[in-house]
């Protein structure tokens, strides 16, 4: 039995500038960090037969891996050569289509599995790249390389995205004095609302690809905020912070309709009226986790007024040490 864990993430800045559609021609940066939330693998050999059984959402129990649904386990096993008597189990803290990185956390922790299954160790840059591969190149979503790169690297890490998509990892090098503030004054809460991902991420791909004047200025406009934010933290400027990732919101939704919405712009509203500096919605956007950077005196009234508006508030601190080994036995 193999266990494997892989943290999910929740992006600073930059994100969206990561799709190959983007960084292909115009060069990509995000800035992101690990939290500790986990999705887990549990990873076994049976005895007793030859049959593939996967669970996750579902259970599939097949004799042959060409009939398995899932879209990206299943390329995962036909790359690494896995095609019988295979048992694996998907345990996470996060629901899926929430904004917190799932399906890349997913194939990081899967992958470490079985790599480790075949004692064929790879670096953590290799693990990610894998990642991305099997994501974008074989299951064909369309992702960027954020979500992958922060489950294999965990921490407070940025990422450089060349043209030819290869990606430079570098710490973010805030204080520690200002990593504390920034935990206890960036709040996160879910906001029971789930959606596909794909959906939005595909449109902003046929925009970009198509040249679309707006969506290209906000992806710009994007990876600019994103730097920035990268300088803001290392000073230590956590409320500097958050006034960035108020022009990051509102530039973000400029790229689609999709990105908000009715509820998700009055909860923003809403915190902004009791004194949260700025916040975004996690991911692709739509809904999931909502966060709102706020100042000291103005943190208990934001988590006060959007808990009474029926929020739930994720506890959560920083994973150090990104995707890991916990047992094999």
């Amino acid at each position: 039995m193999i266990l494997t864990r892989a943290p999910y993430r929740i992006p600073l800045g930059g994100g969206g500038t990561d799709l190959p559609s983007y960084y292909s021609e115009h060069e990509g940066f995000v800035v992101s960090v690990a939290i500790n939330k986990y999705l887990y693998i549990a990873l076994n050999r049976p005895a007793a037969d030859d049959l593939i059984r996967l669970k996750y959402s579902r259970y599939e129990q097949v004799a042959d891996l060409e009939d398995l649904q899932h879209d990206l386990a299943k390329p995962a096993l036909r790359l690494l050569g896995f095609t019988e008597r295979l048992e694996i189990a998907s345990l996470a803290d996060i629901p899926s289509g929430t904004g917190l990185g799932s399906s890349g956390t997913y194939l990081v922790a899967l992958l470490l599995a079985l790599r480790e299954l075949q004692r064929s160790r790879q670096s953590t840059q290799e693990l990610a790249e894998e990642a991305c591969h099997i994501e974008i190149d074989l299951a064909g979503h369309p992702s960027g390389k954020q979500d992958q790169y922060l489950a294999a690297f965990g921490g407070f890490t940025c990422l450089q995205i060349a043209r030819d998509g290869q990606v430079r990892v570098e710490d973010l090098d805030i204080p520690d004095r200002a990593r504390e503030r920034l935990r206890r004054q960036m709040l996160v809460f879910y906001t029971g609302m789930t959606r596909s991902s794909s959906v939005i991420l595909a449109a902003q791909r046929r925009d970009t690809e198509a040249k679309d004047h707006g969506v290209l200025a906000s992806l710009h406009r994007t990876k600019a905020l994103g730097l920035k934010i990268r300088s803001t933290l290392e000073a230590g400027d956590i409320d500097g912070f958050g006034h960035l990732l108020h022009e990051h919101w509102m530039n973000k939704k400029l790229r689609s309709a999709s990105i908000g919405g009715a509820d998700l712009d009055r909860w923003y509203d809403l915190a902004r009226r009791h004194g949260a500096l700025g916040g975004k919605v996690m991911g692709a956007g739509g809904g999931g986790f909502f966060a709102f950077v706020c100042p000291d005196q103005a943190v208990d009234e934001v988590r006060d007024v959007l808990t009474e508006a029926g929020l739930r508030e994720l506890q959560y601190d920083f994973d150090e040490r990104g995707a890991s080994m916990v047992a094999n036995f």
